[in-house]
């Protein structure tokens, strides 16, 4: 039996995403990274997972492995500046029984096993495989907007992702690219240029890679006809309301933002007032209950905890549900401080924490006029409405 150490590839910059990162965004449910790393989980031949990304996502990318039951992640590699400079870290801490070396994009979360379990296959025998499709379309060659060559489309492959060689020769690829300082943006290519003869797996088209965030749409598309069931939307509102008292004790943090106050908001956790609204509003709309189940304040597990993260959390558990969130409006109550230069950044927080475009998530302000419990500066409030899809 192979033994196969899988890298993963996800330290892009998702320039095209919108500002959204891509690996955590949710596709039904489930982020896009841990599709990708559950795909290898159960097959046989894989010993380990390795996952290459940028050093300030590996603990929550270890932290999404254990909350979704990827026992095979072995650890996180640092980023590097280059997709080969990634994969090369992460080389460099694979196990020693492994014959064989997969690389996978994170941002294909589609891949099938029975595919990956072809490839493996194809690379014992080959020295190398990857996955691929036949162009479609007919290429043209072209330079200063004029055509000059049309290949044949018949030897024309859209390659994919994972990529699988014998461990020793890819290291031999690796070793060259290095030495003669090159730098390649496809692993078949480390492979080719130490002479292997890298077989062309079968693959299905619905291995796409999610570049855009259209591309999201289109991925939970292709995951409900693959249950060949017809889908169906369901539409659901949620309205969620939270207050907290402000202490000079503590931080204020609004939105995920920390802001510079002399007054922050008292509670279990980090008292993120809005977060916690938009979190009962998404958990009402799906009749789950309200944020008190979920994170009691009894539970030390909870304490001073970052709210962002209590809020993916409510997306995984409205996922599993078959929901996603279609937009959230909210509103944050309080006399100060002045939270304009923050809100971007407070509906950028939201959004990726809900798999979402930055474009589906209002944040405002307002006060009350000096009246009541917020025009004291006793406490701050926050209102949110949400509406989330159902299949």
């Amino acid at each position: 039996m192979a033994k196969v150490s899988v890298i993963i590839a996800a330290a892009g910059n998702a320039e095209r995403m919108q500002g959204i990162n891509k690996q955590f965004a949710f596709i039904c449910g489930i982020p896009v990274l841990v599709r990708s790393m559950l795909a290898f989980e159960h097959i046989e031949d894989v010993c380990e997972i390795i996952v290459a990304a940028k050093q300030e996502d590996h603990d929550r990318i270890k932290e999404m492995a254990q909350d979704y039951g990827v026992t095979k992640l072995k650890d996180c590699a640092a980023g590097g500046s280059t997709r080969q400079e990634s994969v090369i870290n992460a080389l460099r801490l694979t196990g020693r029984e492994s014959r064989l070396i997969a690389v996978h994009d994170g941002a294909r979360p589609l891949v099938r096993e029975e595919d990956i379990r072809r490839c493996i296959h194809d690379a014992e025998v080959f020295g190398g495989a990857v996955l691929g499709v036949p162009v479609k379309d007919t290429i043209k060659e072209a330079s200063g907007g004029l055509v000059e060559d049309t290949p044949d489309r018949r030897k024309l492959y859209i390659t994919q992702t994972p990529q699988i060689f014998v461990k020793d020769r890819y290291f031999e690829g690796v070793n060259f690219a290095v030495e003669h300082g090159l730098d390649f943006t496809d692993d078949c290519q480390l492979a080719e240029a130490v002479g292997v003869k890298v077989c062309m797996t079968p693959s299905s088209y619905s291995n796409i890679k999610i570049t855009t965030p259209e591309d999201l749409a289109v991925a939970a598309a292709l995951l409900g006809s693959s249950s060949g069931r017809e889908v169906n939307t369901m539409i659901r509102v949620g309205q969620g309301y939270d207050v907290h008292k402000l202490s000079p004790e503590r931080k204020l943090i609004l939105g995920g933002c920390r802001l510079n106050h002399n007054f922050g908001l008292v509670g279990h956790s980090d008292a993120d007032v809005l977060v916690h609204a938009v979190m009962d509003a998404l958990l009402g709309a799906c009749a789950l209950g309200d944020i008190g189940q979920y994170f009691p304040d009894s539970d030390p597990k909870w304490k001073d905890a970052d709210s962002l993260k209590m809020l993916r959390e409510v997306v995984r558990i409205i996922g599993e549900k078959g929901y996603v969130v279609s937009n959230i409006d909210s509103t944050l109550v309080l006399q100060v401080p002045k939270i304009a230069p923050f809100i971007f950044s407070m509906r950028r927080n939201i959004a990726e924490a809900c798999g979402i475009d930055v474009s589906q998530v209002s944040v405002k302000a307002t006060t009350e006029e000096k009246l009541g419990f917020t025009g004291r500066c006793e406490g701050i409030a926050a209102h949110a409405v949400c509406l989330v899809e159902g299949k």
